[in-house]
């Protein structure tokens, strides 16, 4: 046996015994998951049978400029008329229920009271699949556009978004900044960022659009989306896990939540999210945030998030000197889901701000 065979044998021989280590290990690891998950719906007390539809909205859908469809809902005021409309922007990979809480207690706001509109972005939740060429963060800025002239168009507007969605309302900020002159009272952007996406946390490694290992699951996504769903679902109780720890910094966080996300995520073809995959890396929208500066500005995210850490909103917070910081200590990626009642705080705040701003506003109309 030639020497470069002797070593062929022995280099194969130790990938096999490697291949078999690594599958006991990760069939051992996914029974404890399994074991854990078990344990910990044992213990699921709050989640509504349908999480993140409750209450019902009076679904709709609004046709993008290049002709897809967005799958949409409106959410009228427990009482009276509305003093606001809120737009909330979900964010990369998930859908609109992702403001479960939010939907609830923002509509049964009184004071002020808010009229909501909710919907999902294109290849996201219920809205059609999209060419891979249209899914652009600047295009996602069309279609909010496209969702704010149809459902919401005149009167005053808050504007909330979270991680891709924040990017999206940067988006739509550059490409039309005299719409937040004229109607936007208030921007949230939460867990999100201005820039250089790609530098730190998740989008680093998985998401960055310079890793083959992304580009690869995305193409055979494409050629074979059986195969990659199938072993999507045969490896359900990793992904779980994995979707516990980069969303949420509380490992102990009720189960229904981490199934919540899992859902949604499950919900979303794999070649469809690496789709967006080039634009979240290039993503740079640094220049369009003093678009907002004339708007009351809330930046909030968990310190312990895994996908996009904090230092982006101390930048974003930066370029906005007027703006309100909110940390949330040892929260992870999705604050209003993992600490529901602090992030409803902060954007009651900012709701009534600028609706006290719009009535100020009113007021000095009719005294000039």
């Amino acid at each position: 046996m030639r020497k470069g065979q002797i070593w062929g044998a022995a280099a194969g021989a130790a990938g096999a015994a490697a291949t078999g280590l690594v599958v006991g290990v990760a069939a051992r690891k996914r029974n404890k998951i399994a074991a854990d998950r078990r344990r910990l719906v044992a213990q699921l007390t709050d989640a509504d049978r349908e999480p993140g539809m409750f209450p019902p909205g009076e679904p709709s859908s609004v046709t993008a400029d290049d002709g897809v469809r967005l799958s949409c809902e409106e959410i009228e005021p427990v009482s009276g008329r509305a003093a606001l409309t809120v737009v909330l922007v979900h964010g990369f990979a998930l859908d609109r229920r992702t403001w479960h809480f939010q939907r609830r207690s923002l509509s049964e706001l009184v004071d002020p009271t808010v009229r909501l509109v909710l919907y999902d972005l294109r290849s996201h939740g219920r809205s059609e699949r999209a060419p891979r060429e249209s899914c652009t963060i600047e295009q996602l800025g069309h279609d909010l556009d496209a969702v704010i002239r149809a459902l919401a168009p005149e009167g005053p507007l808050v504007l909330i978004g979270h991680s891709m969605g924040g990017m999206t309302i940067m988006a739509l900020a550059e490409q039309n900044p005299a719409l937040f002159t004229e109607r936007v009272a208030g921007v949230a952007l939460v867990s999100t960022s201005a820039g250089e996406v790609a530098s730190a946390g998740l989008p680093h490694t998985l998401l960055s659009r310079h890793n083959p290992l992304t580009r690869g699951v995305g193409l055979i996504a494409k050629l074979q989306p059986k195969l990659v769903e199938g072993v999507r679902r045969l490896a359900g109780d990793v992904i779980w896990a994995i979707t516990r720890s980069f969303a949420y910094g509380d490992h102990d966080i009720a189960p229904w939540l981490v199934d919540l996300v899992d859902t949604m995520i499950s919900t979303n073809a794999v070649d469809a999210l690496t789709d967006f995959v080039d634009t979240v890396g290039s993503h740079n929208r640094l220049a369009a945030l003093p678009a907002l500066a004339g708007c009351e500005v809330l930046v909030a995210a968990g310190d312990a998030d895994k996908v996009i850490p904090f230092t982006h909103s101390e930048v974003i917070s930066a370029e906005l000197p007027d703006a309100k910081l909110v940390r949330f200590p040892g929260v992870g990626h999705l604050p209003m889901l993992e600490q529901p009642a602090a992030m409803d705080e902060a954007l009651v705040e900012l709701i009534r701000k600028c609706a006290s701003r719009r009535q100020n506003v009113r007021r000095f109309r009719r005294r000039a």
